[in-house]
């Protein structure tokens, strides 16, 4: 895991060091092309890590943000993780072929809560698999909707599957990010694994407090919002 800043708890995050965290994130269904363009052309203005979006805009997504430094990420299983492991799979290998360059997919929530720990880490596994060396995957806990014992097991089964990281939330659940949940799962993962803090982050305060907890990544809409003081906007 690459981290811009090798201590940012203790370090003064310039917007352009603190744009290098944040996966700039269009998710809502309603998106059209269009906002997907202007998502892409503000993500290449502020330098920001990555742009999110759905994986049907990956090869627009791919085709904007050629020769930037900001990379086009697709969501898989998106946002219930409740389809089968195969549909996954499937999302997962398009999405790269047409230009993904990370994935976050959502666990098999069902089976987390169920117990079902081998079906978990199966599920995980076939999605590392399917996007190849070179392609992090993000396991999307749904922090919102678990226990601290639930939390630290789905952690534990991502790293065994082979995740790059674990993130919070879809943004579209009764919750999103807490510093608490961060602190959590940075201590059960350790340092050589990412940890990315999604939902609700629409603040250069609120960034920072999830960076200072452990964050390595941060998802946001507001992305303008963080890194110059502009009204935030969106619910991711």
């Amino acid at each position: 895991m690459q981290n811009p800043v090798s201590d940012p708890a203790k370090s003064t995050l310039t917007p352009e060091k603190l744009a290098r965290f944040i996966d700039h994130t269009l998710l809502k269904p309603e998106a059209t092309e269009t906002e997907i363009q202007a998502t892409c052309a503000e993500a290449r203005h502020l330098n920001c890590a990555t742009v999110c979006v759905n994986s049907k805009f990956i090869p627009l997504a791919s085709r904007l943000l050629a020769d930037s430094g900001t990379l086009p990420i697709a969501v898989v299983g998106f946002p219930l993780g409740a389809c089968a492991t195969e549909a996954k799979v499937f999302e997962t290998e398009w999405a790269v072929r047409h230009g993904a360059r990370e994935i976050d997919m959502v666990i098999a929530l069902g089976d987390l809560l169920a117990g079902r720990d081998a079906n978990v880490e199966k599920d995980i596994r076939a999605v590392v698999r399917a996007a190849g060396p070179g392609v992090p995957v993000k396991v999307i806990l749904e922090t919102c909707l678990l226990n601290d014992e639930q939390k630290r097991r789905a952690c534990r089964l991502s790293v065994a599957a082979g995740a790059a990281f674990v993130k919070t939330s879809t943004g579209f659940s009764k919750g999103g990010a807490t510093a608490d949940d961060i602190r959590l799962m940075r201590e059960t993962v350790g340092p050589d694994i990412g940890v990315k803090a999604s939902g609700g982050i629409r603040t250069r305060e609120q960034a920072l407090a999830m960076i200072e907890a452990g964050a390595s990544r941060i998802g946001a809409s507001a992305s303008a919002a963080i890194l110059e003081g502009t009204p935030a906007a969106g619910n991711y």
